[in-house]
C-alpha cells in the first residue's frame, strides 16, 4: 500500500475520517506557508494538498485567488514548492503530500520533468483542477511508472457511468467530490443533499471519496464525513494563515 492507503485504512481503524488540509504554497510567503503546512499537520491533518499559484485559478474563490497573486508577487513557481516537500517528507514520513495545480503549471514545466522531480522529492499524488477524463492518460503515463497517482475531481452534476470511470484505475488515490456548485470559499450551509450524494457515490466506487469545498472546520468536516471518508479545508486555513507570523 502507499501513504495515501495508509492513511485511508488507518483512519478507517479509527473511526474516523481523513482530515486533508489545502494551502496556497507562497502566501503570505514561502517560508510562511511552509511553517502552515507543519502547523496543519500538528494539528491533526492527515494528507497534504500543497496549491501551486497559478494566474487563473478558474476554480478558486475569493481567498485563494488572493493568495495565489500574493505568491506569484513573491515569484512562487512549481519548481520553489517541489524543493520544500523533502523537508516535509523528512519530518512526515508518513502523511501523503499531493500537488494541487492547474494543467498548464504542469505542461509548461514539462511531464516527464515533472513527474520524476515530484517523486523525487517525496510527493505522492497529484490533483489537476482542470484536467478532464479524457485527457488524463498522458500526465497517468509518466506519473505511474514513477509511482505517483492521480486523484479524480468530480463535479456536482457528475453521472454515475462518469464517477466510475473517473475512479477506474485509481485504486491506490481518493475521489475528490466538489460539495457545491461554483468556486471555492467557505459558505455558511452546505446543500441539503449533500449527504445523499456522497452515499450515492460512495457506493459507485471502491476508492475512498473525500468532499471538499465549503467546509470550514473539523467539526463540520467530520460531520459531513460520515457519509463518505474524509473532508477537505481549504480556504478556511488560507485565511488563517494568510497573515501568518
Amino acid at each position: 500500500m502507499n501513504r495515501i492507503q495508509k492513511t485511508f485504512d488507518r483512519c478507517g481503524k479509527e473511526g474516523k475520517a481523513a482530515y486533508v488540509a489545502y494551502l496556497t504554497m507562497g502566501a503570505p510567503t514561502l517560508e510562511k506557508s511552509f511553517a502552515a503546512a507543519e502547523t496543519v499537520v500538528a494539528e491533526g491533518a492527515d494528507i497534504l494538498e500543497l496549491g501551486v499559484p497559478f494566474s487563473d485559478p478558474v476554480a478558486d474563490g475569493a481567498v485563494i485567488r488572493q493568495a495565489a497573486n500574493v505568491a506569484l508577487k513573491n515569484g512562487v513557481t512549481l519548481a520553489d514548492v517541489l524543493s520544500g516537500v523533502p523537508g516535509l517528507r523528512k519530518r512526515h514520513p508518513e502523511t501523503p503530500i499531493v500537488i494541487f495545480t492547474y494543467y498548464n503549471v504542469i505542461f509548461s514545466y514539462g511531464l516527464k520533468r515533472f513527474a520524476e522531480e515530484a517523486a523525487g522529492r517525496g510527493v505522492d499524488a497529484v490533483l489537476v483542477v482542470d484536467l478532464p477524463l479524457e485527457e488524463r492518460k498522458e500526465l497517468l503515463d509518466v506519473l505511474r511508472p514513477v509511482g505517483l497517482t492521480f486523484v479524480p475531481l468530480i463535479a456536482p452534476t457528475t453521472g454515475p457511468e462518469r464517477v466510475r470511470a473517473s475512479a477506474a484505475g485509481l485504486e491506490d488515490s481518493f475521489l475528490y467530490v466538489v460539495t457545491v456548485k461554483g468556486t471555492t470559499g467557505q459558505r455558511a450551509t452546505l446543500p441539503p443533499e449533500l449527504a445523499e450524494r456522497l452515499r450515492t457515490v460512495k457506493s459507485l466506487v471502491d476508492i475512498p471519496v473525500v468532499a471538499g469545498f465549503g467546509i470550514r472546520t473539523p467539526e463540520e468536516g467530520a460531520q459531513i464525513a460520515r457519509d463518505c471518508n474524509g473532508f477537505v479545508i481549504g480556504s478556511a486555513l488560507v485565511e488563517r494563515f494568510y497573515g501568518y507570523d
